[in-house]
């Protein structure tokens, strides 16, 4: 038919190499360039600046199952890793949609431009829906993301990257997502239309010691919200130089990587704190850590949990919470030895979701109950925490609400 135009195909600019071979090819959004990581898939439909931004997804690729991403912008309030400046937390994104101009009055930046600066490697314009149909069949896999805007890639050395890449199996990441050095934390949880406030020294209360191996900042929050004078310390920190703080607490953060590269250096720690008998408390890979130096084990996923709509029980009340998660490896709750229970559990899968040790004030969950995206349900677990505290120091308990 003469005048009309042929039929045209754009270029892709963006393509996703999984390590059996698979070629996704998509269009090129945020920063330029190429990486290995895992590829996992994110269910939760708001929250995408602070799941980016979670230290916990160093490593990994995230999928976003919701299909529209970007529309709200982005900004400096929603941000989670400690360090902004080194950049923790996911190394590549997914999208089905290409990011829209952002309708937020809170945006002060387009999340285009916030990918850029922040050298996250995006892909968008394909289907989300079956490449997580894929995950949830075929597990999380290893793959390259590769971003070029003139669309020039080496298929062959891209899938030799991806199948090259060791995974996160055996990798401890948490000296890198650690902020390196000893710092104190004062900031408030964000109130609506005010943002933060700053925790007087005159109105702490309790101190309490973060190790931190990735620690995301609305934890750090939630204790300075609750009265804590937060030392946050770095994931290499001696059980003698936590001591040497006389903390009234002392908390395992959450992280990425394998738990059990991180506990060849941090499980002796762990160990000695235990022994301390200050109240203790882990979130996550802390979570992970604390099951094996209790003498559990940890292990690989399927395809991990990561999402803000995730049912778990609190065995010691009975109630069902839905809660925020993030992670690719779990305790297993097999081998949780004599003297620990099992205190949550997933009930999508069973998979243990929180452990106490008997006769000890000493506790930790595998999902995040600071949410930063996600409901609020868990946050009791903190007045949980500071309550052993308070118990310790002959103080009265407050309600865990």
């Amino acid at each position: 038919m003469t005048g009309t135009a042929p039929w045209t195909t754009a270029k892709p600019t963006a393509l996703l190499v999984l390590a059996d071979g698979t070629v996704i090819e998509g269009k090129g959004i945020g920063a330029t360039g190429k990486v290995q990581a895992e590829v996992v898939f994110n269910t939760a439909l708001t929250g995408y600046e602070e799941i980016m931004t979670d230290p916990s997804y160093l490593g990994q690729i995230v999928t976003f199952t919701f299909p529209h991403i970007g529309n709200i912008g982005a900004n400096d309030e929603d941000i989670e890793d400690l360090t902004p400046a080194a950049r923790h937390g996911a190394v590549g994104v997914i999208f089905k949609a290409d990011i829209t101009d952002p309708s937020s009055y809170r945006a002060a930046k387009h999340l285009d431009a916030w990918l850029k600066a922040r050298g996250i490697i995006g892909l968008c314009g394909i289907d989300t829906r079956a490449l997580t149909a894929w995950i949830r069949e075929n597990g999380a896999p290893n793959a390259v993301i590769a971003h070029d805007p003139n669309g020039v890639f080496n298929l062959d050395e891209l899938k030799a990257e991806a199948k090259a890449w060791s995974g996160l199996e055996g990798l401890d990441l948490a000296k890198v997502a650690s902020s390196g050095q000893s710092s104190r934390w004062s900031e408030k949880p964000w109130v609506w239309n005010e943002g933060y406030s700053t925790l007087a020294e005159t109105e702490t209360t309790h101190h309490v010691v973060a190790l931190d191996f990735g620690v995301k900042r609305n934890i750090l929050r939630l204790f300075a919200g609750l009265g804590c004078k937060v030392t946050v310390m770095p994931a290499t920190t001696s059980a003698e130089e936590v001591l040497a703080q006389k903390p009234d607490g002392i908390f395992l953060s959450n992280g990425p990587g394998d738990p059990a590269a991180t506990g060849e250096y941090a499980v002796p720690v762990i160990k000695d704190l235990i022994k301390s008998d200050i109240p203790l408390f882990g979130i996550c890979l802390g979570h992970q850590m604390l099951g094996l130096a209790l003498g559990a084990k940890t292990e690989k996923m399927h395809q991990g949990h990561h999402g803000a709509n995730h049912p778990v029980k609190d065995h010691t009340t009975g109630k069902v919470e839905i809660v925020s998660m993030n992670h690719g490896f779990a305790v297993d709750s097999k081998s949780l030895p004599e003297g620990v229970e099992e205190t949550h559990v997933s009930l999508f899968d069973g998979t243990n979701c929180g452990l106490r040790v008997t006769g000890k004030p000493v506790f930790s969950v595998q999902h995040h109950p600071e949410a930063s995206p996600g409901p609020q349900d868990s946050h009791y677990l903190f007045r949980r925490f500071i309550n052993l505290v308070r118990e310790k120091k002959g103080e009265p308990v407050l309600a865990e609400r």
